[in-house]
């Protein structure tokens, strides 16, 4: 019997699912339009292949569990940076730079390719989105705008724009540049 690497076998299995997802993450994020096999798995996570079987029964019962990760770690990065910020204008704009950031990250194209590979829906338009996006609509409804919703589709046109020009190969730094030039003059006369 092999031996654990943590203090008790549940906790053992536990890391081990994680160390599994996080392999898969990283195996996605560097060829996002091939779907890893189990064994490319095992191998990034340094496990047997046969010990990936003891968690997931198979390669989209894994990726499935790589989308229920995306979401909450995606919310926890836009949450984090949103909270630093000071007014509901700087809210907004901590809102788009983190996506870029994530986008920048690797992340949007990790969950392109979930889109494509996993069984569960990654439900881009239900309620996992809602959530992303209600952080930029609450500061938005704070910073006055008659209707925040349709004002949170338009920036997240924004933001998806400059998703696309950094998955192209154009920086972040520029990237973000461009969507505040657009953004800061409407958070400005927002805030006044």
């Amino acid at each position: 019997m092999p031996r654990i690497k943590a203090a008790t076998v549940a906790e053992n299995r536990v890391a081990q699912r994680a160390a599994l997802i996080e392999a898969a993450r990283e195996l996605l994020a560097e060829r996002p339009d091939r779907a890893p096999s189990l064994t490319d798995v095992a191998v990034r996570a340094s496990m047997a292949r046969p010990t990936v079987y003891q968690y997931f029964t198979s390669g989209a019962d894994l990726f499935d569990a790589v989308v229920a990760d995306l979401f909450p770690r995606w919310s926890r990065r836009l949450d984090s940076a949103m909270r630093g910020a000071r007014t509901p204008g700087e809210r907004v704009l901590a809102y788009v730079d983190a996506n870029l950031r994530l986008v920048a990250d690797g992340e949007h194209a990790i969950a392109r390719s979930l889109a494509t590979f996993a069984s569960a829906s990654l439900d881009v338009d239900g309620e996992r989105h809602a959530t992303l996006v209600k952080p930029l609509t609450d500061a938005l409804r704070d910073l006055g705008a008659r209707d925040p919703g349709t004002t949170a589709d338009m920036i997240n046109g924004i933001v998806y724009t400059a998703s696309h020009l950094i998955e192209s190969g154009t920086s972040l730094r520029t990237a973000r540049a461009r969507a505040h030039e657009l953004l800061e003059p409407y958070v400005a006369a927002a805030e006044r």
